[in-house]
C-alpha cells in the first residue's frame, strides 16, 4: 500500500474474535478432544421453525427486494413499540424507533449523532471491545471506570459522575455486561439516569441481552417517564433474543428529535435495516414471546451448571463474576496476561475464550466465557480442561 491511513484507526487493536480464531489456524481436528469454543456469544439454536417458514413464504414477493424508509417500515416499528410496551411498560411512538444494521450499528449512530471529535463517554470497565473500538476511530475519547471486583463489575453512580467534565457527553452502560454476565440492578440504572439528568447529559443503555435475564422481570423502570427521551438513548438487538445474528437486527430508541438527527447518519451509513430482517424483528415481536422464554431459561440452565462446576475447590480459574450468557474469570498466570493465559488454553487445552485486556486497559488478569455454543452436555468436560490446566 502506498498511501497513508488514518493514523485513529492505526491505534485501534485487531477485532478480538479473529484474532483469538487465528491462533487455530494450523490445529488438526481431534475427534477424542473436540475444540470448545467459549469465544463468541452466538446463539447455538436456529431461529424458531415458524419463524423461518414465515420468511421462506416471502421470497417470491419482489418487494422484500427493495429499500424501506430509513427508520423502518410502519408496521415493524409498531410492533416493536408493542414490544417494549410488554417489557418495560413503555409508551413508546414508532417515531421514536431507528431500525438497525445490529446493536453496533445503533451504537454508531448514536456516538456520531451525540458527539464531535475530541468529546468524551464515560465508559466503565471491563467495556464491550467494540464500543471503545468505535470511539476511538471517530475521536471521542473513552474515559474509563476502572473495574471494582468488589462491586462485582456494577458501576458506582458516585464514581461515575466524578469522571464528568465539560466534554463528556454521555454514560455508557451495558447490562447484562458483555463481557462479566453482571445485570446491573434497577435501583443502579435509576441513578446513573439521575446522574446524566442532573449533568445535563445522556445515559446510552445498551441492552442487547436484556431478554435473558434471570427471572424474566422488568429491567428498569426508565421508560415509565413520558419524558424519558430527554436523557436517555437505548440500544437494542433482536439477534440473540431470536437467534437471528446473521440478520443484523438492532434498533436505536430515543427521542423524535434525536431520531430525526440520526437519520441523516442511517441514510449515508446504511439506508435502512433490510427488509427480510425487519419482517423477521416483526415476526418475532408478535409471535415468540414463549420462544424467548424456553431459550431464556435454557441459557440460565447452562450458566448455572458451569458456574456450579467451576467453582468447586481446586480450580486454577477463579470465578469472579457472571450472568447468563457470560463468566468473567481471573487466570493463574501470575505473570502472565490474558492474551498468555487465551492462547495456552487454545493450543493446549482446545478452549477458545478471550483475553481480559482486549476489555480495557488494565485487564490483563482476566478472560471472559461465553456459553452461547456449549450446550449441557459438553459443559462438566469443558470445565474439567480448565481444573486440568498445567500451570
Amino acid at each position: 500500500m502506498k498511501f497513508p491511513i488514518s493514523d485513529q484507526i492505526r491505534s485501534v487493536q485487531c477485532a478480538p474474535i479473529a484474532e483469538v480464531k487465528s491462533w487455530l489456524a494450523h490445529r488438526e481436528p481431534d475427534p477424542e478432544r473436540p475444540l470448545v469454543d467459549l469465544c463468541q456469544a452466538v446463539p447455538d439454536y436456529p431461529p424458531a421453525r415458524q419463524l423461518t417458514d414465515y420468511l421462506a413464504a416471502l421470497l417470491d414477493d419482489p418487494l422484500v427486494s427493495k429499500y424501506s424508509p430509513d427508520e423502518g417500515l410502519p408496521e415493524v416499528r409498531e410492533g416493536v413499540c408493542a414490544r417494549y410496551g410488554r417489557v418495560y411498560g413503555a409508551a413508546m411512538n414508532p417515531d421514536q424507533l431507528c431500525l438497525t444494521i445490529g446493536a453496533s450499528q445503533a451504537f454508531w449512530l448514536a456516538m456520531v449523532t451525540l458527539c464531535r471529535a475530541g468529546d468524551e463517554v464515560i465508559v466503565p470497565l471491563p467495556a464491550y471491545f467494540d464500543h471503545p473500538m468505535a470511539l476511538d476511530i471517530l475521536g471521542v475519547r473513552p474515559v474509563y471506570l476502572p473495574f471494582d471486583e468488589e462491586r462485582g463489575g456494577v458501576p458506582d453512580p458516585a464514581a461515575v459522575e466524578r469522571l464528568i467534565t465539560p466534554r463528556t457527553r454521555a454514560i455508557l452502560l451495558v447490562t447484562p455486561s458483555n463481557p462479566t454476565g453482571v445485570v446491573t440492578p434497577p435501583e443502579t440504572i435509576q441513578e446513573l439516569h439521575g446522574v446524566a439528568r442532573r449533568r445535563g447529559i445522556a445515559l446510552v443503555l445498551d441492552e442487547t441481552y436484556a431478554d435473558f435475564i434471570p427471572g424474566g422481570e422488568r429491567p428498569h423502570d426508565l421508560f415509565l417517564d413520558p419524558r424519558w427521551g430527554d436523557h436517555l438513548i437505548h440500544l437494542m438487538s433482536f439477534g440473540k433474543t431470536y437467534a437471528l445474528t446473521g440478520y443484523r437486527a438492532g434498533c436505536l430508541a430515543a427521542s423524535k428529535e434525536f431520531i430525526g438527527h440520526a437519520l441523516k447518519a442511517q441514510d449515508t451509513m446504511a439506508v435502512c435495516q433490510p427488509r427480510i430482517t425487519q419482517y423477521a424483528v416483526l415476526y418475532g415481536v408478535s409471535n415468540l414471546d414463549g420462544w424467548v422464554e424456553e431459550n431464556r431459561l435454557m441459557m440460565t440452565r447452562r450458566h448455572d451448571l458451569f458456574r456450579s462446576l467451576f467453582t468447586r475447590p481446586g480450580n486454577p480459574f477463579s470465578l469472579v463474576a457472571s450472568g447468563t450468557f457470560f463468566a468473567w474469570v481471573r487466570h493463574p498466570l501470575q505473570e502472565g496476561t490474558g492474551r498468555e493465559a487465551a492462547r495456552r488454553l487454545a493450543v493446549e487445552a482446545g478452549i477458545i475464550c478471550l483475553p481480559g485486556e482486549v476489555f480495557g486497559p488494565g485487564l490483563e488478569p482476566y478472560l471472559r466465557l461465553a456459553f452461547g455454543n456449549i450446550r449441557d452436555e459438553a459443559i462438566p468436560g469443558a470445565v474439567e480442561r480448565f481444573r486440568a490446566f498445567a500451570l
